[in-house]
């Protein structure tokens, strides 16, 4: 029988504003999925096409996060940490083996790791991981945008673009912005 892979990634470690969120996804050797790769080389249309069908057929998904309370306390790095476990440990099915995106991977309670840079254009249920984190987080930004449309997080999805720090200067911010961020505590005047 062959190992059970875990793909962990995460989108949102940039932005100002929300959760990081994790996913990991075990696919399916028997049922595969065409056109994984990385979440941010697909158009918005094709990511939300794939994040249906790997929800529909993968052995096993799950998407976590970390709160902007647990980043602000925590750090970005350890809350992304933090919420990587969340993903793996909350996945239906166990892993025999779990590979991350990027350059370091927490943990997972005695299941081999590994980092991979570029994880995400190397490993498809890394790939499928991105995909479902990065969609979920982007619904949020929506509805976070639905009930403050003056910060414009629809468009920017809480990076710090030009348009959401002049938005930060001008109205202040919000709960969901992460206060352990230069640029919100400069809003704040905290800097």
């Amino acid at each position: 029988m062959s190992r059970l892979i875990a793909g962990v990634d995460e989108v949102g470690r940039g932005p100002l504003v929300g959760d990081v969120v994790t996913a990991a996804v075990i696919l399916d050797p028997n049922n595969p999925i065409e056109g994984l790769r990385d979440s941010k080389k697909l158009s918005e249309k094709r990511r939300e096409a794939l994040y249906h069908e790997i929800r529909e057929k993968a052995l096993a998904w799950c998407v976590a996060r970390a709160s902007v309370a647990e980043i602000d306390q925590l750090n970005i790095l350890h809350a992304t940490m933090l919420a990587m476990q969340r993903a793996v440990a909350g996945l239906p099915v166990q892993p025999d083996f779990v590979r991350v995106d990027g350059n370091r991977c927490p943990d997972f309670g005695g299941i081999g790791a590994e980092a991979l840079v570029k994880g995400d254009d190397k490993e498809p249920a890394i790939s499928a991981a991105s995909i479902l984190a990065k969609v979920t987080r982007d619904e949020e930004m929506k509805a976070l945008d639905q009930r403050h449309p003056q910060y414009g997080f629809a468009n920017h999805k809480g990076y710090p673009t030009a348009a959401h720090l002049a938005a930060l200067a001008e109205h202040g911010a919000l709960p969901e912005h992460r206060t352990s961020f230069k640029p919100v505590r400069r809003a704040l005047g905290l800097e």
